[in-house]
């Protein structure tokens, strides 16, 4: 009947956007296949064999937006992880690379974006910035290949301490004379769902339909999401607190909860997925896509914030500003410029002397 056949079209589309990645792969898949050219993309993820990079690479083979995806690692089963992925039915062509620098030059040779969620993972008791003696020289490393190898690649950062890690990068790539501010992208899109989805659970709302922008950095009271604007959203000061504190900390939340056993790895890769495929899009030529991340930018007193992103063909096309905050906001925004601003100039330092 026409009233069943409407019930299935409804749940049909509820079911696509009941989580942003899936909507994101099924609106690709139809608008890629309606195309007798697709585009062509490459992308290369490294640190593919993690706890992060495994789902991650998952997720993007299944998107017909990619077509040849290079997964890179140390680790020796890293050709093994691309083989497993080669025997899904999806357009990509996979392969893997190990080794030293030249392996990850050839993993990174003409590909057009780039993510990186190489690194140690957080511990209990670890605070990101306890990850940066480490990691700070493992993505100096991988900028260096980045602008040796792919220099015109949008660059998705995901290796803690985002806050460092990303002007390290600019730093590193500065030095070699390829450095474009508009390619540049620290991954937070993981703080935008953890929000839409706590906000919606408090709110009895569905979480499709939940858009809370974050902004900042991606590190604890740097964090800030802004439920002020939040549409249809009404927060007594009590819940507006523990929320925003949750967001803020929803990392450790799930390093408590694994014991010992890891960070937030499957999250991560859907926040990371989705991150890089609206990258594509972009570069596909679709508009009007938004998304939130830490970027380059005179927003604030902070030469590196996080804020709503407009993507286009060329990466950044427009940085917008926070908007209106209320007198909550402000404060939280205050607290955090001068913790933000000490953990851009610790990366800046780190490179120079390095």
């Amino acid at each position: 009947t026409l009233r069943n056949n409407m019930q299935l079209a409804r749940t049909t589309r509820m079911a696509r956007l009941s989580n942003p990645l899936r909507g994101a792969l099924a609106t690709s898949q139809r608008r890629n296949f309606s195309r007798s050219k697709p585009a062509q993309r490459k992308v290369c993820v490294v640190g593919a064999a993690g706890g992060i990079g495994q789902p991650l690479s998952l997720l993007l083979k299944q998107s017909p937006l990619v077509t040849e995806l290079n997964l890179y690692d140390l680790a020796p089963f890293t050709p093994g992880v691309a083989a497993d992925l080669s025997h899904i039915d999806t357009p990509a062509k996979v392969s893997g690379f190990v080794g030293g620098a030249e392996e990850l030059g050839k993993a990174l040779e003409g590909c057009e974006v780039v993510v990186v969620p190489a690194g140690v993972p957080r511990k209990p008791g670890m605070t990101r910035d306890d990850l940066f003696n480490t990691n700070a020289g493992i993505v100096k490393g991988i900028a260096t290949a980045v602008a040796e190898n792919c220099p015109d690649a949008a660059l998705c950062i995901i290796s803690n301490p985002v806050n460092s890690t990303v002007p390290i990068c600019a730093e590193t790539l500065k030095a070699k004379g390829v450095y474009n501010p508009k390619k540049l992208f620290g991954v937070t899109t993981l703080d935008v769902l953890r929000a839409n989805t706590f906000v919606a659970e408090n709110q009895g709302l569905d979480k499709s339909e939940v858009n809370v922008p974050v902004v900042g950095g991606h590190a604890g009271i740097t964090i800030l999401p802004l439920l002020s604007q939040v549409e249809g959203a009404e927060f007594s000061q009590e819940h507006r607190e523990a929320l925003t504190h949750r967001i803020m900390f929803g990392g450790d939340e799930v390093v408590k909860a694994k014991a010992g056993a890891g960070s937030a790895t499957l999250s991560m890769a859907a926040a990371g997925a989705r991150f890089a495929l609206q990258v594509v899009r972009a570069l596909n030529g679709e508009k009007g896509i938004v998304e939130c991340s830490y970027v380059e930018s005179d927003v604030t007193s902070a030469s590196f914030f996080s804020s709503p992103v407009e993507l286009g063909v060329n990466g950044i096309e427009n940085i917008r500003d926070v908007g209106t905050l209320n007198e909550f906001e402000q404060g939280k925004l205050a607290e955090a410029l001068p913790e933000l601003e000490a953990q851009i100039q610790k990366g800046v330092d780190f490179t120079k002397a390095n």
